[in-house]
């Protein structure tokens, strides 16, 4: 279980909880804009570099796609599928991520592009130095369950929970 990985807060995020966000990381690299494209770091930033797209009208949309994480619960060793070779470094792109959790993903990303300004939703205090723009910051012990990553289930009522002493 995810909670053996040293996490033991659960943050899950709705659809509408995850849009609203990206839109929110949208007007804060406002400031930074124009950009050139969007780097979409597979697989958590697809959906928060979407949004990011839309609302800046960016087309220019690019991905490195890596992977650093064993059974989606622990961190490893960082495996890079496909990397970017931009010019200048990534100079007036955007880098798009999900998260920044321990920061091995982002050091790896920020080697690519060490030019190219570096934005996730949610970041975590191990992560913060190599994010130049977030919208939450939530604590290192926390596992952010995102939408893909949940299905609705029943749940007892409140009252049933309490009479079964849980």
């Amino acid at each position: 279980m995810v909670a053996s990985a040293g996490y033991t807060k659960f943050f899950p995020v709705s659809w509408e909880e995850l849009h609203r966000n990206g839109r929110a990381l949208a007007w804060r690299l406002m400031e930074k804009a124009p950009f050139k494209g969007v780097i979409a770091v597979t697989r958590g930033g697809l959906v928060p570099a979407a949004i990011v797209a839309r609302e800046l009208d960016i087309r220019n949309i690019e991905t490195v796609c890596i992977a650093a994480y064993h059974d989606d619960k622990s961190v490893g060793e960082v495996n890079l599928i496909k990397g970017l070779d931009l010019p200048n470094g990534g100079d007036g792109w955007v880098i798009i991520d999900d998260l920044v959790d321990s920061g091995i993903t982002a050091r790896h990303v920020r080697m690519m592009v060490p030019n190219a300004h570096f934005a996730t939703i949610y970041a975590k205090p191990k992560g913060l130095d190599q994010v130049d723009t977030f919208i939450t910051e939530v604590s290192q012990d926390t596992w952010i369950l995102f939408p893909w990553d949940q299905a609705p289930s029943f749940v007892k009522p409140i009252v049933e929970e309490t009479r079964s002493g849980k």
